[in-house]
């Protein structure tokens, strides 16, 4: 079987949450025997070929938002004179040309990865252009996978279009100790409270900040996650001017990342939109207590494992900050197991293959 996966940035990386789904889930099937091949945005930075999934690099503009929008159609023009089983689009804004995909006769599959459309940064014709391309992968797509109940309800009730359900899998975060985060930041663990994630308005870091500059919580604020350098970064920085006890530490992962989930006090996802968030789920995997904004994509995933507030409603989030660090954690065995029952990656990469095998049994009949 041969799939084509295009949306993502870059292979491998955890810049984002489309960008660790499609770097697991490509990886997991080339382990599988299947052939995977990735389109990323721009030329490829090292080897044509990592950990058995090959790479692809296409054309790009400089200007972030035109990259954004335009880098799936020069994919899928690479894409159209090859013999691929599946093309698989990742996110609403690059399912766009799956048009074009559809009538070459492609088989395709749209993952939608959230409703960008309702994402604050973007302007009217941005909306207009993801909610187009909402519209076509709907309509068009032999397969639409959504992440959540609540999207599948979105596509039922919006375009009368039946979807297929595959939560996202995560890696369970082993136990590690304090050595990294004590050097670089100060961190002793169990002193900190933690947000991991994109830095950009819809994740709500703006209300974090702010909530915490509201409480009176007792402990520092660790913000793990690159700081764009744009007026919506400045602003960021802005609010924690001055302030000692607000640490950003960059892009996180591997150790020093497995060093944060594990030792903070509390994890908070601020978050004004979400598909399924990765970082909850490993918070979770962890062990750890958490703080959400109430949206239904936050709540569902967390249950009753952890404490919740209004969502962009600072004051609220000041109180739940110091009710969540001096509460007991509700069930952290309990959270640990349920995230390994219900998130593995072995049941993601199963659902995937069965359905790309589903597509190609019924074109062939």
């Amino acid at each position: 079987m041969k799939i084509a996966m295009l949306g993502h940035k870059q292979f491998p990386t955890r810049s984002g949450g489309v960008e660790v789904v499609v770097s697991e889930l490509a990886t997991r099937l080339a382990a599988r025997g299947v052939d995977v091949t990735v389109y990323d945005r721009g030329k490829i930075d090292g080897p044509a070929e990592v950990l058995g999934v090959k790479r692809v690099g296409t054309f790009t503009f400089k200007k972030q938002s035109l990259n954004a929008f335009l880098s799936s159609f020069f994919a899928t023009f690479k894409i159209l004179p090859k013999k691929y089983d599946i093309v698989h689009y990742h996110a609403i804004g690059p399912s766009v040309p799956l048009l074009l995909a559809h009538i070459f006769r492609k088989n395709t599959v749209s993952t939608i990865h959230g409703l960008n459309w309702r994402v604050d940064k973007w302007g009217s014709f941005a909306r207009k252009y993801l909610k187009l391309g909402e519209k076509i992968a709907a309509k068009y797509a032999d397969e639409v996978v959504v992440l959540s109940e609540e999207m599948h309800r979105y596509f039922l009730d919006t375009y009368g279009r039946d979807t297929t359900l595959i939560l996202n899998g995560v890696s369970m975060v082993p136990e590690t100790p304090a050595d990294l985060i004590a050097s670089r930041f100060g961190l002793c663990g169990g002193d900190y409270l933690l947000y991991v994630g994109r830095i950009s308005p819809e994740k709500g870091v703006q209300d974090l900040i702010e909530g915490f500059k509201l409480s009176d919580v007792g402990k520092k604020l660790v913000i793990a996650g690159e700081v764009p350098d744009n007026a919506f970064g400045a602003s960021v920085r802005e609010a924690a001017a001055g302030r000692d006890d607000i640490i950003f530490t960059g892009f996180a992962q591997g150790g020093l990342l497995a060093e944060l989930y594990s030792n903070c006090a509390l994890y908070v996802l601020p978050s004004h939109t979400e598909g399924l968030a990765l970082t909850l789920l490993e918070a979770m995997s962890a062990g750890r207590k958490c703080l959400v904004s109430d949206i239904p994509e936050n709540t569902c995933v967390l249950g009753d494992f952890g404490f919740h507030f209004r969502v962009s409603d600072t004051a609220d989030l000041a109180k739940q900050l110091v009710i969540a660090v001096e509460g007991a954690h509700p069930d952290p065995q309990g959270e640990q197991e349920y995230v390994r029952a219900n998130y593995s990656y072995d049941r993601v990469v199963d659902r995937h293959i069965e359905m790309y095998e589903r597509i190609i049994r019924r074109k062939r009949k």
